[in-house]
């Protein structure tokens, strides 16, 4: 067995510390500033500028972290569509992704890992709209992804991160967000790796329930605004996908106590 974090640290130094102390394997970080804090000689965090591409100021980027000896790994490196080589992956934004293969020293087979954020992004001025969004944002990282399938039903991939999306259902049931929002998930079903969760019950859900999520929704809360707390969280943005060979439990750390110091919850990956 072995045991992944993914998790949004917002560029909190206390979080680097929570997730060097933590019993876990792997850990996928987003939102991840350079630690301040000394690093335990015996923890492994991916090579890359701490930074993420684009107009914006971010300091901070995806991060996978070898926390234990259960596993060997070895870093895929990323690189900016322009300067990739034959065995980078090429990516869209850089920062946006951290890649690396994990050998499970139990002699199980080797997969592939990756921690995701995906960016907002702003209408240009032709637009003539003040509209943010993050599907295009999230459709590049797909088919950044894409790169890793060599064929279609072989790959053992796990994927990881904050999406800043909603899940098949629109901003405040709007149906036009709702349609694209779908279509990420739709993408992601179509390249041979579906939604695994967190979904309710590995997770509480949001109580008083709000009016935009569908009665029948199986979400689960992981993220809460400035006017909000973990007990009054409302919205999922964060997921994780895998191939379906794979056998993956996941679950939202998501209740008041065991949340965490960052605006995003834990989510728990079991393999």
């Amino acid at each position: 067995m072995i045991k992944i974090l993914s998790w949004n640290i917002a560029r909190r130094d206390e979080c680097w510390e929570d997730v060097f102390q933590s019993d876990y394997d792997i850990a996928l970080l987003q939102e991840a500033h350079e630690p301040t804090i000394n690093i335990p000689s015996d923890i492994i965090i991916n090579p890359g500028e701490w930074k993420t591409a684009g107009y914006a100021k971010r300091n901070w980027r995806t991060a996978i972290v070898k926390l234990s000896n259960k596993v060997d790994i070895e870093w895929i490196n990323c690189s900016s569509i322009e300067t990739a080589q034959k065995n980078d992956l090429a990516v869209s934004r850089m920062g946006t992704l951290s890649v690396a293969k994990i050998i499970p020293k139990d002699g199980s087979e080797p997969l592939i890992i990756v921690s995701c954020y995906v960016a907002w992004e702003k209408a240009t001025s032709v637009a003539e709209s003040k509209e943010i969004y993050s599907d295009a944002s999230a459709h590049r990282l797909i088919s950044d992804i894409s790169g890793l399938i060599g064929s279609r039903t072989k790959h053992r991939i796990l994927l990881a991160g904050d999406f800043n999306i909603l899940k098949r259902y629109g901003e405040h049931s709007d149906k036009y967000w709702g349609d694209r929002y779908s279509s990420v998930f739709d993408r992601f079903e179509s390249i041979g790796i579906p939604l695994v969760g967190p979904n309710y019950p590995n997770g509480r859900q949001a109580n008083p329930w709000p009016k935009e999520l569908p009665t029948d929704s199986t979400c689960v809360p992981t993220f809460y605004h400035t006017r909000q707390t973990p007990k009054t969280a409302t919205r999922q943005l964060d997921f994780v996908f895998a191939s379906k060979k794979l056998k993956v439990d996941v679950k939202a750390l998501n209740h008041e106590k065991e949340w965490g110091l960052s605006d995003h919850c834990k989510l728990e990956i079991t393999l």
